[in-house]
């Protein structure tokens, strides 16, 4: 990289200072707008330990769940389980801790640890396990419950209550944009948005893999979804690396007359 210039070498060279025991917040919903290339960098390492921030885990075979498979992450915070064996499979079996959390909870949490909030109210979970605690963290052998979440402070506003959720920030993030230019200023496509922004918000250290990286300036200003002050580091991608994109599930109506 230059002076002023954020582009990496490679993929490989972006992911090498992630250290055993890191905490890595991951953009993308299901497998709309992962970091693919990012985490197949982060699987060649020999470093896990992770503890992981992200909407869900993939599949078994894509997005994290190929961390999952390979023992690298520890610990999850998480909205969603369903679509990923692995993930399912290891919670219950007590090898995995699992912070499930709401899904605007989760997303606020990273949006909030990016902009220098510690902890904000919400009314999302008042009343259940969330407030109260009781959430299985981690299952033991036997199916009982070995760590439970714990209960969270409530209070009143104006007579409705509300649940205090701490925010999170990560020691890296790994993200996908549509468009990066050098400075990290980063465009991304529909709903490939997501979790990405509020992902790349709460990184101290933000890895950005791009379709298309242009020059400083190239990107108008009102355009820019992801500013590049929340930015380390772009990646660009090759073509192939920019048309891997998988379909999660995909559901057809039959055409009439076929």
């Amino acid at each position: 990289m230059s002076e002023l210039s954020k582009v990496a070498p490679s993929a490989a060279q972006a992911v090498a200072d992630i250290p055993d025991g890191a905490s890595i917040a991951v953009g993308g919903f299901g497998l709309s707008g992962i970091p693919t290339t990012l985490i197949n960098a982060v699987l060649a390492t020999s470093v896990g330990g992770f503890t992981v921030v992200s909407n869900n885990c993939g599949l078994d075979d894509a997005g994290i769940g190929v961390w999952l498979a390979a023992g690298k992450i520890s610990r999850i915070i998480a909205s969603y389980v369903g679509e990923n064996d692995t993930f399912e499979r290891m919670y219950l079996n007590g090898e995995l801790h699992v912070e499930l959390t709401p899904q605007g909870t989760l997303a606020e949490k990273l949006r909030a640890g990016g902009s220098g909030i510690p902890a904000f109210f919400t009314p999302a979970g008042v009343g259940t396990m969330v407030a109260e605690g009781g959430l299985p963290w981690r299952y033991a052998a036997d199916g009982s419950v070995a760590q439970a979440s714990p209960p969270k402070e409530t209070r009143a506003y104006n007579g409705k209550d509300y649940v205090l959720e701490e925010s999170i920030t990560t020691d890296f993030a790994l993200v996908h944009a549509r468009t990066a230019d050098t400075l990290g200023n980063c465009v991304f496509h529909a709903a490939a948005r997501n979790f990405n922004v509020p992902a790349a918000m709460a990184g101290r250290i933000t890895i950005v893999e791009a379709e298309e990286v242009v020059p400083a300036g190239a990107i108008d200003p009102d355009a820019v979804h992801l500013q590049g002050i929340f930015v380390s580091r772009v990646v660009a991608l090759t073509p192939d690396q920019a048309a891997d994109k998988r379909i999660e599930r995909l559901t057809v109506r039959q055409r009439e007359g076929a």
